[in-house]
């Protein structure tokens, strides 16, 4: 085996063993309080975290025996075998990390190294499509990556900041592309939209409905993200600081794409 191939291998088993400790954290979260609001919406991100590593180890393929795996996790089956109404939450995260392991054991397997080179040809996500500007969407694409594998390797501060600074992005071009004379028009303050605070352009996206109000949701510590170099530390930005961000992100990436 190749060094380089060995890299990737490496890499994909690191993040693998990421999702499977917080698919165990969810599990447990589950058992204990089924209806947890926090813990279902965590649960969901999760799953789209897995959802997309699965994408890229199968080489974007339905037809490849994990994605395969990945789909009947979410179903139920009658006692003839048939499809039914989709599994409560504790089973399917019970499941996706049967899957999970299962692809732990393939890369771990000297012989399994095509199901890396089959990943290399996956096409790209499209998480961020609904962004207007196209030469935003790769830069962003990336920062939301860099994200997760830095909540992964438990590195809240730089979580929380970056998931913050997406989150600011995206809102800032929903602003731009509707322009400052509807934005005025509802009340917006005068100045260029780069200009604004924080703040102030989550409050203007709110008040012209391009978002609804998920971001009251953000922990103190992420309305100041942009002066953490002054008033924010390290050990002030707990687990729970960084994760809240990274589900508030989720709830504005669907406002601002319904369709996702």
């Amino acid at each position: 085996m190749d060094e380089s191939l060995r890299n990737q291998i490496e890499t994909h088993l690191s993040h693998l063993q990421g999702l499977i400790s917080r698919g165990y954290q969810l599990r447990y979260s589950l058992a204990a309080s089924p209806r947890d609001g926090s813990a279902i919406a965590a649960t969901r991100v999760w799953q789209e975290d897995c959802g997309v590593t699965i994408n890229q180890l199968s080489g974007g393929s339905k037809a490849h025996w994990l994605a395969r795996s990945f789909s009947g996790a979410f179903l139920m089956r009658t006692a003839a075998g048939q499809a039914a109404e989709g599994a409560p939450p504790a089973e399917i995260v019970k499941r996706l990390l049967d899957v999970l392991e299962q692809a732990v054991a393939a890369l771990s397997a000297t012989d399994e190294g095509p199901i890396i080179s089959a990943s290399s040809e996956a096409p790209p996500p499209h998480r961020f499509d609904f962004v207007h500007n196209a030469e935003l969407r790769p830069v962003i694409e990336q920062a939301y990556i860099d994200s997760r594998q830095a909540l992964e390797q438990g590195d809240y501060e730089r979580a929380l900041l970056t998931s913050c600074g997406i989150l600011e992005a995206i809102v800032t071009d929903a602003l731009e592309y509707k322009g400052l004379v509807a934005l005025a028009a509802a009340g917006a303050p005068d100045g260029n939209i780069p200009d604004w605070s924080f703040n102030t352009r989550i409050a203007v996206a709110e008040k012209t409905g391009l978002i609804r109000g998920g971001c009251a949701r953000l922990p103190a510590v992420a309305w100041a993200y942009r002066d953490h170099s002054v008033e924010v530390s390290k050990a002030t930005i707990s687990e729970d600081d960084a994760r809240r961000a990274g589900q508030v992100l989720h709830v504005v990436m669907r406002d601002l794409d319904p369709g996702r």
